[in-house]
């Protein structure tokens, strides 16, 4: 499939999809490091904008982008696009959102088992010396409540891994569960607030939208059981740190995994230090294959609409 445009990529993405574009006829311009007064005069002549997580594409970028046709993340979120602003000016945005399922999900588990068996502080333990075998004594996956905040295609990949678990499933969203989905894994639907009550483990996949912003605050927090953990890798912003230092400072949980935060790098360093906290630096989607697969996606979705346009 032949079509034509010219391209700016203004983040690091995989090779893949840079040699997709161009044997597709695009005229491609790699600008992985590009900064915002560059990006403003780089745009004027372009049909896409391809971007990642670090650069952050404006009403100010898209007033200058007179003859953009298509803003592409490679990636799932699209926080960083005015996407509203866009469309409002008939610019089509994409994302990659099935790229990262499986990688993210991997995550989400990974943290929930370091959480229930204690391996950072028992790694950390062997390491300075000191064999803490009576005190690590943790608590099994199986026959626990998963509550799924956010039923979409991670959240569902989450819920068939955790099934595989022998888990329970309990899961909220805004929008309709998918069905399917429902009768496959057992899933019990149901309210955030009852999710919150009855789940050992909460984790969440939601967009950062006005109503996420702090979702998890004091309050909801506050709904939790003493003995459950959380887990967050979608957006940091959806919960308040602050609230959230309070609560694991006085065990009102047992204690949280973040790979997202609300500043990033994170600066919340009394959070950070908590002993029932593990962290990691927004790595979710971070692995070979779901970079690939993500650049892949877009290069296609990319030429497919440029293509169905034409």
């Amino acid at each position: 499939m032949q079509v034509e445009g010219k391209v700016i990529i203004c983040d690091t993405i995989d090779d893949a999809g840079v040699t997709i574009l161009k044997k597709a006829g695009l005229i491609v311009e790699y600008k992985p490091d590009i900064e915002s007064d560059e990006l403003m005069t780089s745009v004027r002549d372009c049909d896409v904008i391809i971007v990642r997580s670090r650069t952050k594409i404006t009403k100010k970028v898209i007033d200058f982008a007179s003859n953009v046709k298509i803003i592409a993340r490679v990636g799932v979120g699209l926080d960083n696009i005015d996407t509203n602003y866009a469309e409002s000016k008939g610019i089509k945005v994409l994302n990659a959102s099935e790229a990262a399922m499986n990688a993210v999900s991997e995550l989400v588990i990974g943290h929930m088992i370091a959480l229930s068996r204690n391996i950072p502080k028992a790694n950390d333990g062997i390491k300075n010396g000191k064999w803490l075998k009576k005190e690590l004594v943790g608590g099994e996956l199986r026959g626990k409540y998963l509550g799924i905040v956010g039923v979409g295609n991670i959240g569902r990949n989450v819920g068939r891994i955790a099934k595989c678990l022998r888990m329970n499933l309990l899961g909220y969203d805004i929008y309709p569960i998918n069905q399917d989905y429902v009768r496959e894994v057992g899933l019990i639907k149901t309210d955030l607030r009852t999710l919150l009550e009855n789940s050992d483990f909460v984790t969440f996949h939601v967009p950062l939208t006005e109503k996420t912003r702090h979702l998890i605050n004091s309050e909801t927090l506050s709904y939790m059981k003493p003995t459950a953990f959380l887990i967050n890798t979608s957006r940091g912003e959806i919960i308040d740190e602050e609230s959230l230092f309070r609560t694991l400072s006085d065990k009102g949980i047992a204690g949280a995994a973040l790979d997202v935060f609300e500043v990033e790098p994170p600066t919340n360093t009394n959070l950070l230090q908590l002993p029932n906290i593990i962290c990691s630096p927004h790595i979710a989607a971070q692995t070979k294959e779901a970079q690939e697969l993500a650049s892949i996606v877009i290069a296609e979705k990319v030429i497919q609409t440029l293509f169905s346009n034409r």
